[in-house]
C-alpha cells in the first residue's frame, strides 16, 4: 500500500478495511495510535492555517510593511458547541510585539454548525473555506480559552496559541 493509498483509507476511518486493522490492535496500541493520529491532524490544520494566512499576507497591498504575524481571537458559535477560532484576521503585525487585541473580543456569533444552506452561507461570510475549516478543526482538537489568541508566526510558520 502506498501513503497516498494509505492516507485515503486513514480518512474513511469507518471503511471494512480500516475497521478490520483496528479490531487488531490492542487497546494500548489503538490509545498509542489515537494520540499520534490526534498530533499529525492537529500538525496539519496548523499548516493550513499558515498556509492560508501566508496567501493572505501576499495579497496585502504593496508598499505596506511585511507582514511577521497574524492573531486570530476565539468567538462563540452557541451555547452547545462553545468556542471556535474566530475565522477573520483579528491583527497583522509587522513587528514580533503582540498587539492588544482586549478590545477585539467578540459577542456571541450564531453560526449554523450543521451541514444546511446556513452553513455554506457562514462559510462564503467567512470567505476563505480552508482557512475556516483548519481553525475550526484546531478549535475541536485543541479547544481555545475565553482569554485565548492564536498567533500565526509568518517567518518561521509556527501557530501557536497564546493568553492574553
Amino acid at each position: 500500500m502506498t501513503p497516498a493509498e494509505l492516507a485515503v483509507a486513514l480518512a474513511a476511518p469507518t471503511s471494512p478495511l480500516v475497521g478490520r486493522a483496528l479490531a487488531l490492535l490492542t487497546p494500548t496500541a489503538a490509545q498509542c495510535l489515537a494520540n499520534e493520529a490526534s498530533g499529525a491532524a492537529l500538525a496539519g490544520w496548523q499548516t493550513i492555517v499558515a498556509d492560508r494566512v501566508q496567501a493572505f499576507a501576499a495579497e496585502q497591498p504593496e508598499g505596506r510593511e511585511a507582514v511577521v504575524a497574524a492573531y486570530f481571537t476565539p468567538t462563540e458559535l452557541n451555547a452547545h458547541h462553545g468556542l471556535t477560532w474566530y475565522p477573520f484576521i483579528a491583527a497583522l503585525t509587522s513587528s514580533e510585539e503582540i498587539p492588544d487585541l482586549r478590545a477585539t473580543h467578540t459577542t456571541v456569533c450564531d453560526v449554523p454548525a450543521d451541514d444546511g444552506e446556513e452553513a455554506e452561507a457562514a462559510v462564503e461570510q467567512f470567505g476563505d473555506r480552508a482557512l475556516a475549516e483548519a481553525l475550526s478543526w484546531l478549535a475541536i482538537l485543541d479547544p481555545p480559552g475565553q482569554d485565548d489568541i492564536l498567533r500565526v508566526h509568518l517567518p518561521t510558520r509556527r501557530v501557536t496559541r497564546l493568553s492574553l
